[in-house]
């Protein structure tokens, strides 16, 4: 079978940052890389599920939460993606995601989306760690530029 595009990044090298991951057609890639890969330090569970929640809800609401693909994680517990439609310039997908950590860093309240009726897995959350997976990008994305958004080889 062939690779997929995201098995030929070098995550040995990989930083947290937010990255192009591909383009395909109209929709683009992000990959908001929250942890170094293979690093020991990953994404808990209940942390990454409140932060996804809070992030969606975010990207969605937003005045271009039309253009929002989805928001989920990786399975490897090292970040998210976020895909966009190709109308969300690259430094409108930067400023996005550098205001939803804000977001999620100052939020305070019910999770949205947190009922049983809404999400198969409702008692399993963690606001606090979700705001400080957001504080932690928020100061990793503080300068971050559309030069910074490609993989380094």
């Amino acid at each position: 079978m062939k690779k997929i595009a995201s098995f030929t990044v070098n995550h040995d090298i990989l930083e947290k940052g937010m990255y192009i991951s591909r383009v395909d057609g109209d929709v683009v890639t992000y990959d908001i890389r929250m942890k170094k890969p293979n690093g020991g330090d990953y994404l808990s569970m209940p942390s990454a599920h409140t932060f996804e929640h809070l992030f969606a809800t975010f990207a969605r609401n937003g005045k271009q939460g039309e253009q929002i693909v989805y928001v989920g994680p990786m399975g490897c517990r090292t970040g998210f993606y976020l895909l966009v439609r190709d109308e969300i310039t690259p430094a409108q997908a930067i400023a996005l995601v550098k205001d939803g950590m804000a977001f999620i860093a100052s939020y305070e309240g019910e999770i949205p989306g947190n009922t049983s009726k809404e999400c198969g897995n409702y008692r399993e959350h963690d606001l606090a760690g979700a705001k400080a997976l957001a504080l932690d990008m928020a100061r990793v994305l503080a300068n971050w530029t559309e030069k910074d958004l490609y993989y380094k080889e």
